[in-house]
C-alpha cells in the first residue's frame, strides 16, 4: 500500500510518499480499499504542528486525514453489517491519507446506491463536524435566524444545508465574489460577500435582532463581533481557528501566532450570565470515547443521502502524488465545497 508520511511539521515538503505493508485486521475491525479521501483544514494545521489532538495523540512521523471512502476489503472478527465489497465511507482518526485503512467497524458506514464514492468521501467529518454544531450544541429551532462564516466551505455548507432543513432563516458569509451562487445553492436566505461589503454592517442588516446561533471557525478576526450578534438565549459555536493561520507558503510565523494568540477573545462567564449568552467549542477529534455520538452522525448522514436531502456540493480533486498542491489551494482560501486525494 501507499500512504503519505509527515516526519516533522513543517511545509509543503514534509508530505511524502511512502510503499509499506498492508495493515492487519484485528477483531472488531474492517480494512478499506480506499478510492477517495477526503481533504480538509485540519490536516493543514497537522502538517504545521500546530493541531493540538495530532500531537497529543499521535505525535511524528504520522500520516494525516480524517475520512475516506471505498470498499471494504476484510472484515475482523466479530463484525457484522458490512461485507465484503461494500461501498462504505468512513471517519477515522487520522491515517486516512492511504490507499489501504484498517478501521473500527463502528466507524463505518455504507454509500447509499446514487451516492458516487468520491463525493462521500468528503462528507463524513464536514457533515458530523456540522451536525454536531448545530443538533448536538446549538439546537436551533425553526423560524430561527443562524449565522454561518466560511459558508462555501466543507464544514459551512454542510451547516448551511442543516440548518435549513432544520427550518432556519441562515445567513452565511463568504470571502469572494465566486462564493456566494455555492452558498446559495446550499440554501442560504442570505449571502454575505466580505471581499465586496463592510462585514459586519451587512449582516446587521440582514439579522437586526440578532441570532439564535452563530458558528465561527474564524478564530481572533471575527469572534468578539460574533458573540456580540448572538440574541439571548443564543450561542456562538467556535470550531476552529482560521484566520490565525497563513494562507500562503505553508508555514506559519511563530510571532504572528503569538500576536493572534494574544488578542484572542477571553469570554467574560458574568457577562454571559447577565446577557443569557453562551460560547460552545469542540474539536471532533477529541471525541472518540464518545464513538456513540460520531455513530449517531454518520447514520444521520447516510439517511439524508438515502433521501436526497443534502443537495449536491462542489469537489475537486487531485492524485495522491498531488497532496502539496491541495493543502496549497485549500490554505488559499480561494476553493469552494471540499476538496478529494485519488490513491
Amino acid at each position: 500500500m501507499r500512504k503519505v508520511v509527515i516526519d516533522a511539521p513543517g511545509g509543503y515538503e514534509r508530505l511524502r510518499i511512502e510503499e509499506c505493508a498492508a495493515p492487519e485486521v484485528r477483531p472488531g475491525t474492517v480494512r478499506i480499499d480506499v478510492e477517495a479521501i477526503g481533504v480538509n483544514y485540519a490536516d493543514c494545521i497537522t502538517r504545521m504542528g500546530l493541531y493540538a489532538s495530532a500531537n497529543r495523540l499521535r505525535g511524528f512521523p504520522m500520516t494525516p486525514g480524517f475520512e475516506v471512502a471505498g470498499r471494504i476489503a476484510a472484515v475482523g472478527e466479530g463484525v457484522s453489517g458490512v461485507a465484503v465489497g461494500e461501498r462504505v465511507m468512513a471517519l477515522t482518526l487520522f491515517d486516512a491519507y492511504a490507499s489501504e485503512i484498517v478501521l473500527p467497524a463502528q466507524n463505518v458506514i455504507a454509500i447509499p446506491p446514487d451516492v458516487d464514492t468520491v463525493r462521500a468521501a468528503t462528507l463524513p467529518t464536514a457533515f458530523v463536524t456540522a451536525w454536531y454544531a448545530l443538533e448536538e450544541l446549538a439546537r436551533p429551532r425553526a423560524g430561527d435566524a443562524v449565522l454561518v462564516h466560511s459558508a462555501a466551505g466543507g464544514v459551512g455548507g454542510a451547516l448551511v444545508r442543516l440548518a435549513r432543513l432544520a427550518g432556519c432563516r441562515v445567513v452565511a458569509v463568504v470571502g469572494a465574489a465566486h462564493k456566494v451562487a455555492v452558498a446559495r445553492e446550499a440554501g442560504a436566505d442570505a449571502v454575505v460577500d466580505k471581499s465586496t461589503e463592510p462585514l459586519w454592517p451587512a449582516v446587521d442588516r440582514a439579522a437586526p435582532h440578532g441570532f439564535r446561533a452563530v458558528f465561527d471557525a474564524n478564530g481572533v478576526a471575527t469572534l468578539m463581533d460574533s458573540f456580540r450578534r448572538v440574541a439571548p438565549g443564543g450561542r456562538l459555536v467556535v470550531y476552529g481557528f482560521h484566520s490565525m493561520l497563513p494562507r500562503r507558503g505553508g508555514r506559519p510565523s511563530r510571532l504572528a501566532l503569538a500576536w493572534r494568540y494574544l488578542r484572542t477573545p477571553r469570554f467574560d462567564p458574568l457577562r454571559m450570565t447577565t446577557s443569557n449568552r453562551s460560547v460552545m467549542a469542540f474539536n471532533l477529534s477529541f471525541m472518540a470515547d464518545h464513538a456513540d455520538v460520531l455513530r449517531a452522525g454518520l447514520e444521520h448522514l447516510a439517511a439524508l443521502l438515502a433521501a436526497g436531502r443534502l443537495g449536491e456540493s462542489p469537489v475537486t480533486t487531485y492524485p495522491l502524488e498531488a497532496v502539496a498542491s491541495a493543502h496549497a489551494d485549500l490554505e488559499s482560501g480561494s476553493t469552494v465545497g471540499k476538496l478529494a486525494l485519488i490513491p
